[in-house]
């Protein structure tokens, strides 16, 4: 009792300042009515590491900007014009802090058939129009159904753009003039090859070994040198070697800025503007909204960025894309759109707000004005091969491997092909017409076999059940005899009425005819039929439910996800439907293939609305449709305990059927080797907080230990007499997970709502010493922490705790791990790097993880998010 005598101090510091959090978060937005506006201005800084980020980017955009203007056959200035305009104006407006936007080497291809129709000038105004596009579709907030667009035809198309632009710039390399279209390019190659400019190819062949090595240089040097991006080197390596060696090459020409051509007023044929405008605006807006997505990616994979950038508003970042092209075309610049290597570059240079975007928007007005002679220094040879190089690297390898391994490729090969061969809005269309035909026979490709084994027939449906599968369906049915038993094995995920009422009425008039069927999960994985069970259609016709079904394929999981269906995923909850009147499973409002929602099945028996009489302790009772009394728990009303006993046998019912043939090897597994799990995991009992879901984990996983509180007691305090609160559960979990089980980690976890921190927050002094009271002494020393002005508090990124409480519950986690670093055999662990500790807090009603970071007296827990973690 002896921690319990500072407690009034320590309740009273502890109150006063979760008050004060409370009271400081809502003085944040209270303002005098009619007080005069503060003295003082916020000044606008810019982070170091946003200047940084800033010179990186504009010393890869610069180059890439007159290379990319130079491929389209625009004025070299357009790509300076875009460039800066990207930064400016995308960067201060657009939905993504840290995308950069500049001309974009997916619209080299565009570009250059537009200038090639209808001129410079008429190719200004429709990028001008194609922003006022954007503008429109931003505001109908469309940008989240861009994104449906097949993946497999956004790689091709972008692959189709890389080869075209390979293509036209070996040309350049080479010495010579490229054609308009991908194939003049190709029937001028040989003769393009039988007279090479040697001067060309010798500073191309320059450029292309810096690009290409610079990043491979090994060591400390390489590591400092690759500070400079491998762009600059190239071309600026060429462009010093052609100067001192006197290499007479076309070079840079950039006119003055008083001759610089304007948007003016568009000309041609309506129809053929109006598919220029679309081509501009599709190609434009998929490539931003994707490059925003895997900017978000890339931000998430950075440790104490998530919580000071936010994720994409992508119909934003469409309006901010639209302005730039609006401003761009304007200006006589190319369009617009997300580039992929200054965002990436942008990131991984430690960018930390939009700053750095427009920093090196303004670095980039400043470079086109005032280092005019310099750049003018550049052979465009050099620029070639760099543009040459870009468009190689659009055809990815790794897209064709994942299209592949999804059975795309077909839908992959088509668009790159069209655009390649006939542009990009025909190769596009091209691609989507394929992506719905080979949909549409995944829908219709169905394979129905029947065979017979010991007596038993089997009819097994691979693919969706639809009424193109039904004559097929029919004929593997009457294959089965009268009288037999059938067993129909469906492999799928849907099926429509018509499969529905073939499958129905053969299934009545087979049992009319004395046959048994089973309906189940592919190698008799799921029953979805048996004898209890075994009018799950009738059911549903009774109560109109939809005819068309989805049922799980829990039978096709690859082993290292079985677990999965064990731990109840929405997905994958119990096919028990229910069966006929008297059985237990009648009242049950739990629908097959439902959201799991805890069991919470709402009877619509005599339990719904009124109680059932009180029965003495141990008088027997019956539960309805069951076939056996048995005693009513002490204390309980019958229907509770009704109510109560159905719900368990609902579970175990539920998990012998469903759940052990799934992962009845697995187990058999670990009973002959014995459990080796990876991790101890010490969480609360809170019944909200489940430790397999919220971890991914399935059986032989976790080591796991739950108390109230989630408290690790420290060594000494576990009173022998138990009248002190004493417990050596917790260490001998501890001692037997690190020295018999050698787990590598130990995990901490508290979560929101905790009702132990709540009673440890509003206990009084001189109270009782009740069970809990002794048990929550060991949280005594988190409140002392929020008591201690000298120490900080652990916080969570990116918000302020909800309360005092929530703040407590943070404290006690990284307290916690304290006092298991005071426990000898984690310490020794510790010692010999055998062993890690981690601190987690889960937030029950956002269903949101976050993961301890930082040092000693600035620890944060960090929000997980999806893309945090490889999958």
């Amino acid at each position: 009792m002896s921690a319990f005598r500072t407690l009034p101090h320590a309740l009273e510091t502890a109150r006063a300042k979760g008050t004060r959090i409370v009271e400081a978060r809502r003085s944040r937005h209270v303002h005098r009515p009619h007080s005069p506006p503060s003295g003082r201005r916020r000044r606008f800084r810019v982070a170091g590491a946003d200047v940084s980020a800033a010179i990186a980017v504009f010393l890869i955009a610069l180059p890439l900007s007159l290379g990319i203007a130079l491929a389209t056959g625009a004025p070299l200035q357009a790509g300076l014009v875009a460039a800066a305009v990207g930064g400016l104006v995308a960067g201060r407006l657009g939905g993504s802090a840290l995308q950069v936007s500049g001309p974009a080497a997916g619209l080299t291809v565009v570009t250059a058939d537009l200038i090639h129709r209808y001129g410079w000038r008429t190719t200004c105004a429709i990028t001008v129009l194609a922003g006022v596009a954007q503008l429109g579709l931003g505001c109908l907030r469309v940008a989240r159904s861009a994104l449906a667009v097949s993946p497999a035809i956004v790689h091709g198309m972008l692959a189709g753009i890389g080869v075209t632009i390979a293509v036209a710039q070996l040309h350049i390399v080479l010495g010579g003039t490229p054609q308009s279209a991908v194939l003049d390019n190709l029937q001028a190659l040989p003769a393009q090859l039988a007279r090479l400019h040697p001067a060309a190819v010798s500073m191309s062949a320059l450029t292309l070994a810096l690009l290409l090595l610079w990043p491979r240089i090994p060591g400390r040097p390489g590591r400092l040198l690759r500070v400079i991006p491998a762009p600059l080197v190239a071309v600026a390596g060429a462009t010093a070697t052609a100067s001192l060696a006197g290499i007479g090459l076309p070079k840079v020409d950039l006119p003055s800025w008083q001759s610089h051509a304007l948007a003016g007023l568009p000309e041609g044929p309506v129809l053929g503007l109006l598919a220029a405008v679309l081509t501009t605006t599709l190609v434009c807006s998929v490539q931003s909204l994707l490059g925003a997505v895997a900017v978000d990616k890339m931000a998430a994979s950075r440790p104490g960025l998530t919580g000071r950038v936010g994720r994409s508003d992508l119909d934003r970042e469409l309006l901010g894309q639209g302005a730039a092209n609006i401003a761009s075309g304007a200006l006589g610049g190319l369009p617009v759109a997300g580039v992929a290597v200054r965002s990436s570059a942008n990131v991984n240079a430690g960018a930390v707000s939009r700053n750095s975007t427009m920093l090196h928007g303004v670095l980039v007005v400043v470079a086109a004005l005032l280092m005019v002679p310099v750049l003018e220094l550049i052979p465009l040879a050099s620029l070639a091969a760099l543009v040459m190089a870009v468009g190689i690297q659009m055809v990815s390898l790794h897209h064709i491997r994942t299209v592949t391994r999804h059975r795309e490729v077909l839908v992959y090969a088509v668009t790159t092909l069209g655009v390649v061969l006939f542009g990009v809005l025909e190769g596009v269309t091209l691609g989507i017409a394929v992506a719905v035909a080979v949909a549409l026979n995944r829908l219709a490709r169905t394979r129905i076999t029947h065979d017979e084994k010991e007596g038993v027939h089997h009819v097994h449906v691979r693919g969706q059940l639809t009424f193109l599968a039904v004559p097929r369906l029919s004929r593997a049915l009457h294959h089965v005899p009268h009288g037999a038993h059938a067993v129909v094995e469906l492999d799928g995920s849907f099926m429509d009425h018509a499969a529905y009422e073939t499958l129905q009425d053969w299934r009545n008039t087979h049992l009319a005819q004395g046959g048994t069927v089973d309906l189940t999960g592919r190698r008799g994985g799921t029953r979805i039929t048996e004898p209890t069970v075994s009018h799950l259609l009738d059911h549903d016709r009774a109560h109109d439910r939809p005819h068309d079904r989805t049922y799980d394929r829990a039978h096709d999981r690859t082993p290292d996800r079985t677990h999965e269906h064990a731990h109840g995923r929405p997905h994958e909850r119990a096919h028990t439907a229910p069966g006929a009147p008297g059985d237990p499973l009648t009242d049950c409002r739990c629908r097959p293939w439902t959201p799991w929602r805890n069991h919470h099945c709402e009877p619509s028996g005599p339990a719904e609305g009124r109680e059932f009489p009180a029965t003495p302790a141990g008088a027997p009772h019956t539960t309805p449709g069951a076939d056996a009394p048995g005693p009513v728990p002490w204390g309980l009303r019958a229907a509770d305990s009704a109510a109560s006993g159905q719900q368990l046998a609902r579970g175990i019912s539920a998990f012998q059927r469903n759940t052990a043939p799934l992962v009845r090897g697995e187990l058999a597994r670990l009973a002959r080797e014995g459990q080796q799990p990876s991790q101890l995991f010490l969480t609360c009992a809170d019944s909200r907080v489940v430790t397999s879901m919220i971890t991914s984990s399935g059986p032989g996983d976790l080591f796991v230990v739950r108390n109230v509180g989630n408290l690790v007691p420290l060594p000494g305090a576990d009173g022998r007499d138990g009248r002190d609160g004493g417990d050596d559960s917790v260490a001998a979990a501890i001692e037997y997970a690190v020295d018999v089980l050698n787990v590598r980690s130990i995990t901490v976890c508290g979560h929101s709502g905790c009702g132990a921190m709540q009673a440890l927050f509003n206990a009084e002094p001189g109270g009782a010493p009740t069970p809990l009271r002794r048990w929550l002494r060991h949280g005594m020393p988190s409140l002392e922490w929020m008591a201690d002005d000298s120490r900080p508090w652990p916080r969570l990124a990116g918000r302020p705790p909800a309360d005092a409480v929530e703040q407590l519950c943070l404290t006690n986690v990284v307290q916690q791990l304290e006092h298991l670093r005071a426990h000898e055999v984690v310490a020794q662990a510790l010692r010999e790097g055998a062993l890690e500790l981690h601190g987690m807090y889960f937030h029950v009603g956002e269903a949101q993880a976050y993961l301890l970071a930082g040092t000693e007296g600035d620890e944060r827990f960090h929000r997980v998010r999806a893309a945090d973690v490889p999958a």
